[in-house]
């Protein structure tokens, strides 16, 4: 693949997939708005493997007392904080794994893969941010998540399986409607990406992994650099800005990009 393309692929996935705007439905238009070829599911590893790692990196602090807790909750116990952090991760994934399995199987996933799909979830579910931020000011903290939330934020997070909804912005308004304040409703958000990305990534890789090639491995491996780099900086760049800007600007965006979609679907 060229390597401008694989620049194209990596740089848009990095900076949409933590930004609430939809990172799956700017991939799935590069190729009907650019005559490209579509860069097909093993790039589409890649470049989940390369943001994976981004946040990982950026919430490493969190990411540590999850891992740290793990062994704890293997035998039962969610008596410390990480623990509990990661019971509650892996609770908020199991919607999205679930109907992520059923689209699979039913074969649904095509269907929903449409431009019309994309402009009417990124206009409507980008509206509905704008609303759930602006509700008023919110103070529950990350460190106040409970078991019912993570199941509510789950359940959220599920509805990012139709293409131009958002992972992020769906996940992000789940948690403003729950009362979290932005930059805990963004953190909440991205580390819950962390074991919903692993799942996807996981699933995509064993359906390509037999296909493997030398050629393919080493544009797997250029992609998942440029959105690593991409991710960190976007990822970086919004959680400094939530401090004293709202989630307007995305939702401006949002609302662009899906009545210019709808323009083009119904033309």
């Amino acid at each position: 693949m060229p390597l401008f393309h694989l620049f194209l692929v990596a740089v848009i996935q990095g900076v949409t997939e933590f930004l609430p705007v939809s990172s799956s439905g700017h991939l799935i238009l590069l190729p009907n708005l650019s005559g490209l070829e579509d860069q097909g599911q093993a790039i589409d590893v890649a470049v989940h493997v390369g943001t994976l790692l981004a946040v990982i990196v950026y919430f490493w602090s969190d990411v540590r007392d999850a891992l740290g807790g793990l062994p704890r909750l293997a035998t039962g116990r969610r008596d410390t904080p990480g623990a509990q952090l990661a019971f509650l991760l892996i609770l908020s994934t199991i919607p999205v794994v679930a109907l992520g399995l059923v689209i699979e199987l039913t074969g649904t996933d095509q269907a929903i893969r449409s431009m019309r799909v994309i402009g009417w979830t990124t206009l409507v579910f980008g509206i509905l941010l704008y609303w759930s931020d602006q509700r008023g000011a919110r103070r529950l903290r990350h460190e106040d998540w409970t078991v019912r939330h993570a199941l509510q934020m789950g359940l959220w997070q599920a509805l990012a399986l139709i293409p131009g909804t958002s992972r992020s912005g769906i996940t992000i308004t789940g948690a403003r409607l729950l009362g979290y304040a932005r930059h805990d409703a963004a953190q909440l958000a991205m580390l819950m990406s962390i074991p919903t990305i692993l799942a996807s990534g996981l699933l995509m890789g064993a359906e390509v992994a037999a296909a493997a090639n030398v050629p393919l491995m080493r544009d797997g491996a250029i992609a998942a650099v440029l959105a690593f780099a991409a991710a960190l900086l976007a990822l970086s760049v919004m959680m400094r800005l939530l401090n004293s800007v709202s989630f307007t600007p995305y939702v401006v965006y949002r609302i662009f990009l899906g009545l210019l979609l709808l323009g083009l679907a119904y033309s």
